[in-house]
């Protein structure tokens, strides 16, 4: 519901504490009348008058929020957009056969796997595997991340 809308009910609501604030001390004001000997000095009197001030001070209140409500400019509504991520494709074609083994293979593995279970798949050694990562890296096909004593080969997005 809208700040307006839950202004203008809490408004009515007001109005509506206002008559029962007007009905019931007209009516404990003729029951004082009756029942009361001394007059207008009467502290029943005083009574009804606090009582009555307070509840209008509350009602009061409760219209000044209800207003409030009304004039408030509304909060701004952030949208956010879900941004579909294109998957870029990879430019294959100035690489090797061994490069290019080894980028699928990485693929395969959701794009990422251990440069030591890439070096056992491809039965390449350590110096090799190295140079071969660089020129990748250099390239910008792949990134390579350390974990401990293991690298990660990481596909660039």
């Amino acid at each position: 519901m809208k700040n307006k809308h839950v202004g203008w009910l809490i408004v009515g609501i007001s109005v509506f504490i206002f008559i029962i604030i007007g009905i019931f001390n007209f009516g404990v004001n003729n029951i004082i009348g009756a029942t009361c000997s001394h007059g207008l000095s009467c502290g029943m009197y005083t009574t009804l008058r606090i009582q009555t001030w307070i509840s209008v001070a509350i009602a009061f209140v409760v219209l000044g929020i209800g207003i409030f409500l009304i004039f408030v400019k509304e909060p701004e509504k952030i949208i956010f957009k879900k941004i579909k991520e294109k998957k870029k494709e990879l430019d294959l074609s100035q690489l090797d056969k061994k490069e290019k083994e080894a980028v699928k293979m990485i693929e395969a593995e959701n794009g990422a796997m251990f440069q030591s279970t890439l070096m056992e798949k491809l039965e390449i050694g350590k110096v090799g595997m190295t140079r071969m990562l660089d020129k990748l890296e250099a390239k910008q096909i792949i990134e390579r991340k350390r974990r401990g004593m293991n690298n990660i080969v990481v596909l660039r997005k």
